[in-house]
């Protein structure tokens, strides 16, 4: 004990020591730091509306405090619960679609020695990250219209005799949402997996071609293995936001294509809480919504961080 004391003074001059060593550092994360506590911590104060029948015509402390009453009515609709499934089902198609996806491109794109080949390609499948949601729900809706190239080539290969209603059948719509996912970010997604099989130590795919390793297994043995603590780590997250974080996933698609005959399989949590919220002013039961969005959030992030922890792999916190 004596000993641990005796080194507390010194590990506190070792703190500020660093930091003033790497104050520039610090200096350029503060506007980052501004950010997250002005627009990702302040507004937190606005959950007690949850509590209350929220008028915002009234100064905030002058509406009527109901309780858990919004959290039961909440609990009461089936609608929320289609919510909760929609939002569960799109995330985890779109996580396993971007992830295997991602993964494929990155180790094809390793495999190619052709630089220019290789650069055109990650080029082209990474452009479609920067277009707007609003452009790529159009011309997913266009592809996928009955008369659209999809259908149209289908039936030229005879896959199907006549056009199938991919746009206003609830049963295709989550996995529309995966599609559409995999065209935009997969591209994306593969340069960090690009990154870390760079770091992979070239000498162990020499080693392996000498030993009479074929390209198959020097990427089960070497590629795959080497990439794993960036796929757990990365893995974490997206476990973590898998309700709570993934936007695109739970908003900008199902909102743009969803309409009222595909309402059952398209509105999400994050729809619910605008439907609410904005178009019903029900502020205090949109809240409340958000509030349990964000607690099964960070009730993932941990469950995800404590298995990674338990299998000695890499993890977030």
């Amino acid at each position: 004990m004596q000993k641990n004391r005796a080194s507390l003074p010194h590990n506190k001059a070792s703190f500020w020591h660093t930091l003033i060593q790497q104050r520039q550092l610090v200096l350029m994360s503060v506007p980052m730091l501004l950010y997250i506590l002005l627009f990702h911590y302040a507004p937190l104060w606005g959950w007690i509306t949850a509590f209350m029948n929220y008028k915002p015509s009234k100064p905030m402390f002058d509406n009527l405090w109901v309780g858990l009453d919004n959290f039961k009515w909440l609990f009461s609709r089936q609608e929320f619960f289609l919510a909760i499934r929609n939002t569960f089902a799109m995330s985890v198609i779109t996580l396993v679609f971007n992830t295997v996806s991602a993964i494929v491109l990155a180790v094809m794109l390793n495999e190619v020695k052709q630089r220019r080949f290789k650069r055109t390609v990650q080029t082209v499948t990474y452009l479609p990250h920067f277009l707007s949601w609003v452009i790529v729900v159009g011309l997913a809706q266009s592809m996928f219209a009955t008369d659209g190239a999809v259908n149209q080539l289908l039936m030229s290969l005879g896959v199907i005799q006549s056009p199938v209603f991919w746009l206003g059948d609830g049963k295709y719509f989550w996995w529309l949402v995966g599609i559409i996912h995999v065209w935009k970010e997969t591209g994306w997604n593969s340069i960090i997996y690009l990154s870390a099989m760079s770091a992979i130590d070239p000498a162990l795919y020499e080693a392996a071609e000498m030993d009479g390793a074929g390209r198959l297994r020097k990427i089960l043995h070497i590629t795959l293995p080497g990439i794993k603590s960036t796929f757990v780590i990365l893995l974490v997250m997206n476990i973590g936001m898998l309700i709570g974080g993934q936007s695109e996933g739970n908003f900008d698609i199902p909102y743009l294509m969803g309409q009222n005959l595909l309402i059952d399989w398209s509105q999400t949590i994050d729809i619910f809480v605008l439907k609410y919220g904005i178009s019903m002013s029900q502020y205090g039961r949109a809240t409340a919504a958000g509030i349990f969005k964000s607690v099964v959030a960070i009730v993932l992030l941990l469950s995800a961080n404590t298995i990674a922890r338990k299998l000695d792999e890499p993890t977030l916190l």
